[in-house]
């Protein structure tokens, strides 16, 4: 079966574009286009395309407002975000009302297939460009301050605590680090202080939440 696509975009020479090349492609057909928001959100209730490559910038409605009551009402039909606009304002609001993709109109035609296919199989896609915005995006809500194991203890002493958490023994620790035994017990010592953890037990559950180690090794 053929993946269904809605084009929205308030350029023709952009739509026609698109549809000559996706017309081209096995398992895809063009189903209808709409110039402004408005129509898409009608058109997707009357023609329950697969999916919608969607604009920002269009008039009467923008591909913003038209993406959120799409999903709103028809949660299953998939939006491709096909923007000139990479602020990660759009990128945000876009990907909250409900895109499973964005991608920008300098892209290969190559990449936007790969959206398609993606997102109809229930992935998320982005631009490289634009997961790197997301990505930048998200660290930077982290405050360097933040508890971790990686603030709290010294490289060292995460290595001791990973060995630790994995079952060896203070002799077998000593040679893989090649510390002496009693430099392996003044580490468990200052980890259990640094933490406030008493137990080799919860030291282990704490290892393995914090991404030192797997229960699975």
């Amino acid at each position: 079966m053929s993946i269904r696509i809605l084009l929205a975009d308030d350029h023709k020479i952009v739509r026609d574009g698109l549809r000559a090349l996706i017309e081209k492609q096995s398992g895809m057909e063009v189903i209808a286009e709409a110039g402004d928001g408005r129509s898409t959100v009608q058109m997707v209730q009357e023609l329950l395309p697969n999916l919608v490559i969607m604009d920002i910038a269009m008039p009467d409605m923008n591909g913003i407002e038209a993406t959120r009551q799409i999903t709103a009402t028809a949660p299953n039909i998939k939006i491709v975000a096909l923007s000139m606009h990479s602020d990660k304002r759009f990128v945000a609001e876009m990907l909250k009302a409900g895109a499973s993709g964005y991608l920008l109109k300098d892209c290969a035609f190559e990449e936007l297939d790969n959206a398609i296919r993606a997102v109809i199989a229930n992935r998320t896609y982005l631009s490289p460009k634009i997961a790197d915005i997301i990505i930048k995006d998200y660290t930077r809500l982290f405050p360097k301050t933040e508890f971790s194991v990686f603030s709290i203890l010294t490289l060292r002493e995460r290595e001791v605590l990973q060995l630790l958490a994995e079952g060896k023994t203070t002799k077998e620790i000593s040679s893989s680090l090649n510390i002496s035994a009693k430099t392996v017990e003044t580490y468990r010592k200052q980890i259990m202080d640094k933490l406030d953890i008493h137990s080799i037990a919860e030291l282990t559950k704490y290892a393995v939440r914090e991404g030192l180690t797997s229960l699975d090794i």
